[in-house]
């Protein structure tokens, strides 16, 4: 009986030894598989990002953008392979966007605007990649496309901005009568005659005169969004027909050297776009702004990579497949100022402007102004009445010139 009792309890051993084991191996298999998953989930989650570009660096507006490709790639490490297509003209957009295509692309960034008809016809026969289109407003028209979206940081404050800077230098040189009020005049370079040009420009001509009422500008268009000789040539006209301040919306330093070669005995100064010109026109240039792509593109990015919306992931105000942001998400930022010439208490303003526009409590677009569309002369907008600059898209929409303030010169 004793021998009995024992080979049963023998028995019972083997048997939880044995399922013992086998509990051991399959918690083994268990976290196997886990890791294993979990590591094919991880490899899965890498992209390959596309940009196409309508210059190269040696290009401000693109070197902003190559800027933000390059932290990209920072950010995420082996998860993110990029690609770029430089010196793509517009219009000439598609063969880029089939080689970015075809090289396994999951996500393409255009950047130039003349880009958006060309990129939103390539993405409609693209469904599985992504497309994002700066300084477009098509994505919310028809057909609205789930793969196609737009983004644009809001200049205007930055614009504006600027303008305050250049204000306080125009405020300065009058207490010390170096000028008169009569004498506060200002010129801007600008590329085209496009809303996003104009807003700019009125922008900045309105921070001016929330310094200096007095202030008058003059504008000349190149029609070109790159032409160093061009643009210099007209920098050095607007400084010949007695502009104090010059400010431009184009891609070249022509206008900061027509400014640093004006005789030292006239006062002139410029506001740049895009790029510091403190190394090209240290004795002249006081500041600029420019947009920050960085927050959009790695946001976009990270939707991807966890297929997520992207709309869903970016920080800004959301227009349907349209985001846009200003300084309170860091999409737009000021250049260097700088302050041997800039007037006395110029940054304590920087601060304090950039608050208000956190803070929603500066409204630029609004005056005791008359726009006229210059397609149309028959339709005005009076500025008593606020006009919302990026109240339903990125790009900028206001395109009225303000009448007898703001003069366009051929």
């Amino acid at each position: 009986m004793k021998s009995r009792l024992q080979d049963i309890r023998k028995s019972i051993c083997r048997r939880e030894n044995l399922i013992a084991a086998v509990s051991a191996l399959l918690i083994i298999f268990v976290i196997v598989g886990i890791r294993f998953a979990f590591f094919a989930e991880e490899a899965e989650q890498r992209i390959k990002v596309g940009f196409v570009y309508v210059d190269d660096e040696s290009t401000a507006y693109t070197y902003n953008f190559i800027q933000a490709q390059n932290a990209l790639e920072t950010t995420y490490g082996e998860q993110v392979e990029t690609i770029a297509k430089y010196n793509v003209p517009e219009g000439k957009e598609t063969t880029a966007l089939q080689e970015l295509a075809d090289s396994g692309c999951n996500l393409i960034f255009t950047t130039s605007y003349g880009y958006g008809e060309g990129t939103k016809k390539f993405a409609a026969d693209h469904p599985e990649i992504q497309f994002c289109q700066a300084t477009c407003n098509d994505a919310n028209t028809e057909p609205v496309l789930e793969n196609y979206h737009n983004f644009m940081g809001e200049i205007y404050q930055g614009r504006y901005l600027s303008g305050v800077v250049a204000g306080l230098k125009l405020q300065e040189l009058i207490e010390e009568d170096l000028i008169t009020p009569k004498d506060a005049k200002i010129g801007y370079v600008g590329a085209f005659p496009y809303a996003e040009v104009i807003s700019g420009y009125t922008a900045f001509f309105l921070g001016v005169r929330s310094v200096v009422p007095e202030t008058v500008m003059t504008v000349k268009y190149t029609n070109s969004w790159n032409d160093y000789a061009l643009e210099k040539k007209y920098a050095q006209q607007l400084i010949g027909e007695g502009c104090v301040i010059i400010s431009q919306h184009s891609d070249t330093a022509g206008p900061a050297v027509a400014c640093e070669q004006t005789d030292a005995s006239q006062n002139v100064y410029l506001v740049a776009y895009n790029q510091s010109m403190a190394d090209v026109a240290p004795t002249t240039y006081l500041t600029g702004c420019k947009i920050n792509w960085e927050p959009y593109i790695l946001a976009a990015a990270g939707a991807v990579l966890n297929g997520k919306k992207i709309e869903e992931c970016v920080n800004g105000t959301v227009h349907g497949q349209d985001v846009s942001a200003g300084f309170e998400e860091g999409w737009v930022e000021m250049l260097e100022l700088n302050g041997v010439i800039a007037a006395q208490g110029t940054i304590q303003k920087i601060d304090e402007t950039i608050e208000g526009f956190k803070q929603g409590n500066i409204h630029v677009f609004q005056g005791d102004y008359i726009g006229v569309n210059p397609y149309d002369g028959n339709d005005t907008y009076d500025l008593n009445q606020e006009y919302p600059e990026n109240e339903n898209s990125s790009a900028p929409t206001f395109g009225y010139v303000l009448k007898d303030v703001i003069k366009i010169e051929e």
